[in-house]
């Protein structure tokens, strides 16, 4: 395994594919994964090139075995002024933005914290795991401020308004497996697991034919925004132009013959 992506270092990331698998791993540990412009920089570049990347067929986001991301690096962000923290979110919505408009499905692997910014990352990842010992919360209502990275909008598209307003006025943390109950992750696994639960999960998402995968993940995300009537015909279309495709012809001529299915996303 190599953390050089197409022979580019990082400073606060590591990424790698491996096995049609992108990896993007937080890596800031003495700073406990916080958010500061460098890691918003370098995690756009390196999802941005994993859409395009034929070889990379899905994604995963993770930090280490203590820590996914603590949330903003308050070292940097307590200083600014009020333009330059507009400015650093307009970097952390283009991470958000990367992973949701991501033409590859991505898997969030949390370990640990996941607090704020951090949590807003995982809220907007398609299939997100947790350790048993994670901790997830969006205190910043403590520092005199708000979740500012989509906090308030991506939790209502998973969670409840109820429960929203709860952890988000009292800055309360909660553990994996109330997030588990409140929707807002898919599974909550032992630690020791979690990296390997998300490659398995990876490796099964792999298989599928790309391009389908691409169509019913931006049709999914596009039914937050749509009146039914409209979702319905963008959801049409995506289904009749698959039509027009190999895996389509392969898919389904393999369910015919009785066989496995050998996709190549054309």
């Amino acid at each position: 395994m190599s953390e050089s992506y197409r022979g580019l270092k990082y400073e606060t990331v590591n990424a790698w594919v491996e096995e049609g698998i992108g990896y993007l791993q937080f890596n800031r540990p003495k700073a406990m994964n916080a958010v500061n412009p460098k890691i918003l920089e370098e995690a756009t570049d390196v999802l941005n090139a994993y859409s395009y990347d034929p070889e990379v067929r899905v994604i995963i986001i993770c930090g280490n075995e203590k820590v996914f991301c603590a949330g903003a690096d308050l070292a940097e962000v307590a200083k600014m002024t009020a333009f330059e923290a507009r400015n650093y979110l307009d970097g952390v919505h283009r991470v958000q933005a990367a992973l949701e408009d991501n033409h590859k499905p991505s898997i969030a692997a949390v370990q640990g914290l996941a607090l704020g910014g951090g949590f807003e990352f995982t809220l907007s990842s398609d299939i997100r795991i947790a350790s048993d010992d994670a901790t997830f919360g969006m205190p910043e209502i403590n520092l005199g401020i708000m979740p500012g990275g989509g906090g308030t909008q991506r939790w209502l598209r998973s969670g409840s308004i109820c429960t929203a307003k709860y952890y988000i006025f009292t800055g309360d943390f909660f553990n994996a497996q109330q997030a588990l109950q409140m929707d807002l992750i898919n599974m909550v696994v032992p630690n020791a697991e979690v990296m390997a639960t998300a490659k398995k999960i990876a490796k099964k998402i792999s298989k599928k034919s790309a391009l389908a995968l691409r169509e019913a993940k931006m049709c999914i995300n596009n039914s937050m925004n749509l009146d039914i009537k409209s979702g319905l015909k963008a959801e049409q279309i995506a289904w009749s132009m698959l039509f027009a495709s190999e895996d389509q012809k392969e898919g389904m001529g393999a369910f015919l013959e009785s066989r496995p299915a050998v996709f190549k996303g054309k």
